[in-house]
């Protein structure tokens, strides 16, 4: 019978090149580096069957976005990923789902240069936990709480893609591959979200949907916002299910787009517009900032669905 630590020799102990992490697996604790004027930038996340995942879902797609969807935090803040700790609850020893967990974590890692610094294992129902860690410039990381009065808000890719297929999993229907592959190996904008540090006034990820998640940019920097319906971003088979649907929920409140919604000041429109060029990443002005405290949404009014954790 494998004991933890053999687990962890076995599928979580691998090889690094980082110069800046001095100890990883395989001690009571990790060392890693900061840059001086740096500021280190953490973020977690956990996945749990049955609520982030379905209880027969691939375990590289697992493992792929329980990876992604802290990146996507890191990404919000401006900042650049360097290493994480996973804490992996299994109930029972699986060597085959281990070995395609651990081998779409290592393959995901290496795709995104961040590296496996420790962590822990443990018996129990089905989770993982990762934790993100970064640096940014000191002064320079992108909070929520920027936001000013007469602020442009732009948002990242297309929104509604990943709920739509969740939707159509639920009732049954078969999401194309696009939709499967925004639901389950969502990119992290990281790159974008480097280049927005000096642009941005504030910035968020859309984990639990737009409407919840500009929500709180305007909590945190105490302001308003009015945006249109018809200027969200969507792709094809969300814009042919709202034609046919007129239910805009999906794009709004939908969630799991892992895209940003930031801010930045009229002043940068040009500097946005080349930062898109040449990220080849979609970037779309949806509304204004506003003084009212409120979210204003031209051409919906239905309730909120975005996702609540309780």
């Amino acid at each position: 019978m494998m004991n933890e630590f053999e687990l962890i020799q076995n599928y979580f102990n691998w090889e690094h090149n980082e110069p800046s992490i001095e100890l990883a697996v395989g001690d009571d604790a990790a060392l890693f580096n900061l840059l001086p004027g740096h500021q280190l930038v953490t973020s977690t996340d956990t996945l749990v069957e049955g609520v982030h995942f379905f209880k027969d879902a691939s375990p590289s797609d697992i493992a792929y976005k329980s990876l992604a969807v802290n990146l996507s935090d890191i990404a919000a803040m401006g900042a650049s990923a360097k290493c994480f700790t996973l804490s992996l609850t299994i109930p029972k020893l699986d060597h085959e789902w281990l070995e395609k967990f651990s081998s779409s974590l290592k393959e995901s890692s290496r795709l995104f240069n961040v590296h496996l610094i420790g962590g822990d294992t443990t018996k129990g129902p089905l989770n993982i936990t990762i934790t993100m860690m970064g640096s940014i410039e000191i002064d320079s990381a992108i909070k929520r709480s920027g936001a000013k009065d007469g602020d442009d808000i732009y948002v990242s890719g297309d929104l509604g893609t990943a709920a739509l297929c969740l939707k159509k999993i639920i009732d049954g229907e078969s999401p194309n591959l696009n939709e499967l592959e925004k639901l389950h190996r969502p990119v992290p904008q990281l790159e974008l979200g480097s280049a927005l540090k000096h642009v941005a006034s504030s910035c968020i990820d859309i984990s639990d949907g737009l409407e919840q998640d500009l929500s709180h940019i305007l909590k945190a920097s105490d302001v308003g916002a009015s945006i249109d319906v018809l200027k969200l971003p969507l792709d094809e088979s969300v814009t042919e299910y709202v034609k046919n649907t007129s239910d805009w929920s999906l794009p709004l409140c939908g969630g799991d787009d892992y895209e940003l919604c930031f801010t930045a000041n009229k002043s940068n429109r040009d500097q946005i517009r080349l930062l898109s060029e040449n990220l080849k990443t979609k970037v779309t002005k949806i509304g204004e900032i506003n003084s009212s405290k409120e979210l204003k949404i031209n051409g919906y009014d239905g309730h909120s669905s975005s996702y609540q954790h309780f």
